[in-house]
């Protein structure tokens, strides 16, 4: 048996992508371990999630340019829910940026949000439950 354990994620600051990822949209924060250098090691996973986001700084000019843009301006990464409206009204109070208002599709509900940096999630909840 085999899971995705871990996705990379460009990030500026470790400690504003942890205030967001944490603070702002309730996953725990898994590890954050010094790696010395001013490197981290640092991953944050959806509560009851198995997959974590590796927060991984940029170091380069290259790396740089491509936070918020990952995914060249789709969609990127999908979050499933239990509770797409409660999950939509504690993040628009907690300041996350939504492009649209929640709709129905035939996969169940969706909304697209951003992230710190712009990047675009979609929050579902499956029409069959998660």
């Amino acid at each position: 048996m085999s899971h995705l354990g871990a996705v990379s994620l460009l990030v500026r600051d470790y400690d504003e992508a942890i205030a967001f990822y944490v603070g702002k949209l309730g996953f725990d924060l898994s590890e954050d371990t010094d790696m010395g250098g001013g490197k981290r090691w640092v991953r944050v996973t959806p509560k009851g999630g198995q997959t974590s986001l590796l927060l991984a700084r940029a170091a380069t000019p290259e790396q740089l340019a491509r936070i918020g843009d990952q995914a060249g301006g789709r969609v990127w990464l999908f979050l499933y829910t239990d509770d797409l409206m409660r999950d939509h009204a504690a993040w628009l109070e907690a300041g996350v940026v939504f492009r649209e208002t929640p709709r129905h599709e035939a996969y169940g509900k969706v909304v697209v949000f951003e992230d710190l940096y712009g990047n675009a999630w979609d929050l579902i909840e499956p029409a069959t439950g998660v």
